[in-house]
């Protein structure tokens, strides 16, 4: 351990059945607790000691920001369905009932969104590869199996459907082999995001396995991890039993001369406030890593233009980049969080306006939808009416990279889809925007049916995963 850090502090996670004991330490109203027990049957609850006691103000539950981050709350799933969960599950003789329904509202919640298992799985000689996406032409994603959870769940995420214990709707990875056969096959394949869940769970010693054997692959240029650590448990780099060793770890890929990228997710200034979290940061970097921050726009977490002003400050003074405000996807408790597009674009530009101009390498407002990433640049009035202009700044077909195009305004509009393409738009850019299915050498099917059937896919063997053990590196250490 480095000179001068403090003891070391054993992450410990806690779940569903550590709830009582949360509720006693801090005063967590019974109906509270029971709304997050009940909706914790369907959507994926986890916390920590660093998040009860450095990040969550419960003077304010459960208004607080960042107990809204991490607690399910109520209205998060429809009122019937959370009915209907309280009674199935206050008897034990409904239990095979109570399996059922889960499923069943799970698969209502569109656990894949942006044809993540229909069009991102490549194939290699015929064969699917589990455990990769390939969605952008130069970039492929990772998720090894050991790295599938993450210090703390975010009650908005939409990878949600990796954490409820059901194989059928996880990405997962057993090892690198796949991922450097597809790599030789590909080498228009520059950067790799390693990401989850969140890697940085796994030990060093796991995690060097993931990503050493990409050091000798002459094609890929960027290594990039996607980690919320720094946020929900930052000891990961200061005082944890490797914490020195995942340094190294990042000095030994700059040393080889590829460029590392932390993704680092930071959903609130709060986050960046600990001196955990500065320490941490300051760690990342002197290895020679790059730390690109980024996180959608929440309501009740982040919807203020003060807030976002305020992170994105934070972020530059750590000499981290501000990469991207992202649209809430439409997944899980999405009718909860969602912000309409219109309130988004105003947001992100009042937010913008008060940079500095270093910190205005952020992005926004992004969705990440099924053609590619679609920012939305402002809106137009005109003679015709007003409208949104929007651009592909992303494209799985990279030939629509950059291509603009318009959409007539909505104040409800909070996804693509909600959305009318204006009729003046190309025909290619048409297509691909309404769901037409990519080409088939990297789509998971030939037949795939657009977008609008991604609802619905899921499988109804459900299972509340229990939180209450931590991740694969404390029952390595």
């Amino acid at each position: 351990m480095a000179a001068g850090l403090p003891a070391a502090e054993r992450f410990r996670a806690y779940g569903p059945r550590q709830l009582d004991d949360i509720a006693v330490r801090f005063g967590l109203p019974d109906d509270v607790r029971e709304t997050v027990r009940r909706l914790s049957l369907v959507l994926p609850f986890r916390v920590n000691e660093y998040v009860l006691t450095h990040l969550v103000d419960w003077d304010r539950v459960p208004d607080d920001p960042l107990f809204q981050l991490t607690f399910p709350q109520a209205g998060m799933l429809d009122a019937a369905d959370e009915e209907q969960l309280g009674k199935l599950s206050a008897d034990p003789g409904d239990r095979l009932l109570l399996r059922d329904f889960v499923g069943d509202v799970r698969a209502r919640l569109n656990p894949h969104p942006s044809g993540q298992q229909q069009y991102n799985v490549p194939h290699l000689e015929g064969s699917a590869l589990p455990g990769l996406q390939h969605k952008y032409h130069e970039t492929v994603l990772y998720f090894p199996g050991q790295g599938q959870t993450c210090h703390a769940y975010c009650t908005y995420c939409f990878r949600w459907a990796q954490f409820v214990g059901d194989a059928d709707l996880r990405f997962a990875a057993p090892d690198p082999s796949g991922l450097l056969a597809y790599l030789a096959a590909h080498p228009e394949v520059s950067d790799v995001l390693i990401t989850g869940g969140d890697p940085m769970v796994m030990t060093t010693e796991r995690l060097r396995r993931h990503v050493e054997p990409l050091l000798g692959v002459a094609s890929v240029s960027t290594v990039r991890i996607g980690t919320k650590s720094v946020a929900y448990w930052p000891q990961r780099f200061t005082t944890d039993q490797d914490a020195d060793d995942v340094l190294r770890l990042f000095e030994r890929v700059v040393a080889a001369g590829k460029q590392l990228a932390v993704m680092a997710h930071f959903s609130h200034p709060r986050e960046l406030e600990t001196e955990p979290a500065r320490r941490a940061l300051a760690r990342i970097r002197a290895t020679g890593a790059v730390v690109y921050c980024q996180a959608p726009l929440i309501a009740r977490v982040n919807d203020d233009p003060a807030i976002w002003s305020a992170l994105w400050r934070a972020e530059l003074a750590a000499g981290a980049v501000p990469y991207y405000l992202f649209v809430e996807r439409d997944t899980g408790p999405h009718e909860y969080f969602k912000v309409p597009l219109a309130r988004a674009v105003e947001i992100f530009q009042a937010a913008y306006r008060t940079l500095p101009g270093l910190a205005r390498t952020v992005r926004g407002p992004v969705m990440s939808a099924t053609p590619g990433k679609v920012v939305v640049d402002g809106v137009q009035h005109t003679p015709e009416g007003s409208f949104f202009q929007l651009r592909m700044l992303q494209a799985r077909d990279p030939a629509l990279v950059g291509r603009p195009f318009r959409a007539p305004f909505s104040t409800e509009a909070a996804w693509l889809d909600d959305l009318e393409i204006d009729p003046a738009t190309p025909p290619d850019l048409a297509a691909a925007l309404r769901g037409a299915p990519p080409a088939p050498e990297r789509a998971a099917s030939e037949t795939t049916a657009p977008e609008a059937s991604v609802s619905g896919t899921a499988s109804s063997e459900p299972s509340a995963p229990d939180a209450g053990e931590g991740p694969e590196r404390e029952a390595a250490a």
